[in-house]
């Protein structure tokens, strides 16, 4: 969270939690350490999606970020993101570049639609041995670098900056997946609506 108010100085923007119902003393937490973040607290821990869902519905601003609270930003992340997302005509979603705590890249940072194929060259390690073939390269979209800027298919639910209209123009995600895939989803239903998705390599987050 205060990675969060970092990047956020000098940006008109809200701060959304939305807790589904944890078991420890998070909520009195947030209340006591950040009494300036608007808390929504849920009865019931509905899932990743609608606790998202219910997160964008409240808010005000031209553009949302979906983000883990297991994650830090930079200092410059939020700038840079909306920079750049202003400067494409066909912005539909945008992701960074992700770090673990070691400091090494996370290849799902940007991947590719999971068609049957491309997933078998997932699982049979495919990827790994033929990187620089686009037939085999797909699932972690290796045409692009991890240090590139450039157009990817699907993007990780732990960092997603899009705009508020088109997240609710696509319903948001979907809340049949309690979690996990709801990120292939919602990327995918961008996709569908002729705009495209972003891997934007200027900026990193830890998670």
């Amino acid at each position: 969270m205060l990675s969060v108010q970092q990047a956020l100085s000098g940006i008109d923007a809200e701060v959304i939690v939305v807790d589904n119902n944890s078991p420890d003393d998070s909520c009195k937490m947030m209340k006591e350490r950040f009494s300036d973040v608007k808390l929504i607290e849920n009865k019931v821990n509905a899932g990743f999606p609608k606790g998202n869902n219910i997160g964008v519905n409240a808010a005000k601003g031209e553009y949302i970020c979906i983000l883990n609270p297991d994650t830090v930003v930079a200092e410059d992340t939020f700038v840079k993101v909306l920079a750049f997302a202003e400067s494409q005509k066909d912005f539909g979603i945008c992701g960074v570049k992700l770090i673990d705590g070691r400091g090494f890249f996370l290849p799902e940072s940007k991947r590719g639609v999971p068609t049957p194929w491309v997933a078998f060259t997932k699982i049979g390690g495919l990827y790994k041995l033929l990187p620089r073939r686009e037939i085999f390269n797909r699932y972690y979209a290796q045409h692009i670098g991890e240090n590139q800027n450039g157009k990817v298919d699907i993007l990780v639910g732990a960092f997603m900056i899009m705009k508020r209209e088109v997240y609710l123009e696509v319903g948001g995600f979907d809340e049949d997946c309690f979690m996990y895939s709801d990120d292939i989803d919602l990327s995918y239903m961008v996709l569908k609506k002729g705009l495209r998705n972003y891997y934007y390599a200027d900026t990193s987050v830890i998670y």
